[in-house]
């Protein structure tokens, strides 16, 4: 069961008006009364697949007890709007940037992995009161149940792990549980879906012994960001339905990072699932403004465009250019409204069965009317309004993708045991 909460933010959705609101009589020791809508969301276990808040982790301004504000900070996540917005956990990305496939850049992009997952470690043993990680689907439902945050752990882009596949059996040890082979570039796993050229067609052999090896331990594979014909090998190969973490339909905006609704169909029928995000640019066309462009041009001119290749004090003062250009000409946003026109035509096209979220919160997701997590009440009076049922709203914010990693865990052959939490 979820905590109470001090306070929720109210819905604006004509979804509201659907359902009798509670009774508004309160003393000061009372909480105010929830509606109906709230009240179905919060009874909800809400999970979000797509967590890059661990970015956050490694800076002496974020303070996860405390809330932030988008509009101030640029953060989307943490524990007072994970609250608000009845967000129960999910997973907290490992992420690094695609770099050159040499030694020293591999070599470098692997200790940044392996640091990224301490921090998250070490994020949940500092806030042990509220969050735990989590190893497995039934440590979700305990840990959802004790009224504490869900912390499972997911590597978006493999490229830290080289050639090694071993260090997958060293992540998985420290908590991973689902793995992207690629990012935003080719990489000596697959191709990816906004490279210029294939490299391989799909998964190189590297990357089909990286499928093999997740089949092995027991890791959902996590197709977002990978090419069309690379989710259709991982699909072949695969003997576990594969989960999207983060994407969208090719059927309501033709972007690559988006897919084509017979492959989103073929996930469906393996079992998998499509988690919806609520990238912008993903969502729809978006054009900067003149003066935006005019600023990532200087940036671009002083700095280059490949981070992987800065030094240190350089991409610090990249990140720092970047961030007072986008407090100076914010970059153009999508819209609640579009966000749901994705989520619905997914569902239209797969079932409930198969579709989740993965906002891409704290890596550029969130919409106008969609800020931070704290708006996500609004995702289920909206699903509400539209026709579905409590039943398939608990399928959509999480029991799909616990389910897809019930059939994981199942079918492993890996005798290793689990890792056991941090004191």
């Amino acid at each position: 069961m979820k905590k109470l909460l001090l306070a929720v933010p109210a819905l604006c959705l004509s979804a509201c008006a659907y359902f009798p609101v509670a009774s508004s009589a309160k003393t000061a020791a009372t909480v105010p009364a929830l509606t109906a809508t709230e009240t179905v969301h919060q009874s909800i276990m809400v999970l979000d697949s797509h967590l890059d808040t661990p970015a956050y982790f490694h800076s002496a301004e974020y303070d996860f007890s405390k809330r932030g504000d988008f509009d101030v900070d640029g953060t989307h996540v943490d524990l007072p709007r994970m609250n608000e917005g009845g967000l129960d956990g999910g997973f907290w990305v490992i992420f690094t940037t695609q770099g050159p496939l040499d030694t020293a850049s591999t070599n470098a992009a692997r200790n940044i992995a392996i640091l990224r997952q301490a921090s998250i470690r070490e994020f949940a043993a500092k806030y042990a009161a509220d969050v735990e990680l989590a190893f497995s689907a039934a440590d979700a439902e305990r840990i959802n149940a004790s009224g504490k945050k869900v912390v499972f752990q997911s590597m978006e882009n493999s490229y830290p792990l080289a050639s090694d596949l071993s260090l997958i059996e060293t992540f998985y040890t420290g908590g991973l549980r689902m793995i992207a082979p690629v990012h935003f570039r080719n990489n000596q796993f697959a191709d990816s879906a906004t490279d210029v050229t294939p490299a391989f067609g799909g998964l190189s052999p590297l990357g089909e012994e990286l499928v093999r090896e997740a089949n092995r331990l027991g890791l959902i594979l996590d197709g977002s960001h990978a090419s069309d014909d690379t989710v259709r090998d991982m699909l072949a190969l695969s003997t576990t339905p594969i989960v999207l973490s983060h994407s969208g339909p090719k059927g309501v905006y033709d972007h690559p990072r988006n897919l084509p609704d017979d492959l989103l169909k073929a996930i469906a029928e393996d079992g998998g699932v499509i988690q919806v995000n609520a990238y912008g640019g993903y969502l729809e066309a978006l054009t900067a403004t003149p003066e935006r462009l005019a600023a990532i041009a200087a940036i671009e001119a002083k700095f280059g465009t490949d981070t992987s290749k800065m030094d240190p004090a350089t991409l610090a003062a990249f990140r720092e250019a970047r961030k007072a250009m986008d407090k100076a000409t914010p970059p153009p946003r999508s819209t609640f409204e579009k966000f749901m026109e994705h989520l619905l035509y997914t569902l239209k096209l797969v079932g409930p069965d198969h579709v989740g979220i993965g906002a891409d919160w704290d890596g550029g997701g969130g919409v106008d009317g969609m800020k931070d997590v704290a708006d996500l009440p609004k995702v289920t009076a909206a699903l509400l309004e539209a026709g579905y049922t409590e039943q398939d709203l608990a399928k959509i914010w999480g029991a799909n993708l616990l389910r897809v990693m019930r059939e994981v865990e199942a079918a492993k052959t890996s005798t290793m045991t689990s890792p056991q939490v941090l004191n």
